[in-house]
């Protein structure tokens, strides 16, 4: 375990010598026709914009995108907004005590209680063909990915385990419902919610620090989905195509509407519940994670938050979480 001062913990005129995750790198003017380096720095608490302005060309040509740096500077301020102004940086010779996973956010659940989770409520599928489906899924190389990799890169649940952690939230919003609808066909809907991020498993790779894999940007996590639902699909005999074509639906809807990248709109009462259920499960946990970022706004609110059109208010919220937390440790 990397022992250093978290970045969001660090004040300006502090100084650092840390070891930081590059997250971007580039070669940039400023108004005087000054060259500089420009890169984001990241460790698990935040990332921060970063300057070099003398003698940094061969510096940078040892280091690229993704790459483990050592980082002497201080913490620097431009627009009331924290940067690191850099002084030395050098690629990692640590010999691979550190790795890329000292940098990443985690999830705060243990990720073999959520495991288990999961494959407990697997077990609890009745309808034969789903079950077959899903269990043949989780054979294939990208399973492990499954437990491992964000379900976004920044807006929710933006961090390792992160897939499974938003998965098995979508997983309980949707078995309430059915609970309060019993029309609903329980093991379809909770199929799809299992399935409608698998894709995420080759779209996005942790070990490139959340990056966005080729794969991922040519054909985006929900074809990758549906085009492995009819792959495995068209494997199991008798496989029944209108709980194929159901399931694939529930995968191409859930984001909702064609303007937010879903092929087609909800059409079924399971994929109407399931676009609505994702987005609880993505909403509650982006705005959670503003309202607890220690860097974003004043006690009181946040910043103003594009995504979600507005700032959010916080202070009880965080003393509510403050006192949960001491109940843990």
């Amino acid at each position: 375990m990397l022992e250093q001062k978290e970045l969001v913990e660090m004040g300006v005129g502090e100084k650092l010598d840390h070891f930081l995750l590059v997250v971007k790198k580039e070669i940039k003017m400023a108004r005087n026709n000054r060259e500089f380096l420009n890169i984001e720095l990241q460790d698990r608490s935040s990332v921060l914009s970063a300057k070099m302005w003398d003698n940094f060309s061969f510096a940078a040509s040892k280091f690229d995108e993704g790459s483990i740096v050592k980082v002497r500077g201080e913490i620097d301020s431009y627009n009331d907004i924290k940067q690191i102004k850099i002084d030395g940086i050098v690629p990692d010779d640590n010999n691979g005590m550190v790795t890329i996973h000292d940098f990443l956010p985690r999830s705060q659940r243990d990720p073999d209680v959520m495991k288990s989770e999961l494959r407990d409520r697997i077990k609890k599928i009745t309808n034969p063909h789903l079950k077959s489906l899903i269990t043949e899924v989780f054979k294939k190389d990208k399973s492990a990915e499954y437990f491992t990799v964000p379900a976004g890169k920044s807006w929710h649940h933006a961090y390792v385990h992160g897939l499974i952690e938003h998965t098995l939230e979508i997983i309980k919003i949707c078995d309430l419902m059915c609970d309060i609808h019993p029309e609903v066909d329980r093991d379809m809907i909770i199929s799809g919610a299992i399935l409608h991020d698998f894709g995420k498993t080759e779209e996005l790779a942790a070990e490139k620090g959340f990056d966005y894999t080729d794969k991922g940007q040519l054909l985006g996590h929900i074809v990758i989905a549906a085009m492995l639902v009819e792959n495995v699909a068209s494997g199991i005999k008798d496989f029944p195509e209108t709980t194929k074509n159901m399931l694939i639906h529930l995968i191409l809807s859930h984001q909702g509407k064609l303007e937010y990248a879903s092929p087609v709109v909800p059409r079924t009462l399971e994929a109407i519940i399931l676009y609505h259920a994702d987005e609880l499960s993505a909403k509650t946990n982006a705005y959670k994670s503003a309202i607890l970022s220690k860097e974003n706004g004043d006690k009181s609110w946040t910043k103003y938050l594009p995504l979600a059109g507005t700032a959010l208010y916080r202070e009880d919220f965080r003393e509510n979480e403050e006192k949960f937390q001491e109940t843990l440790f």
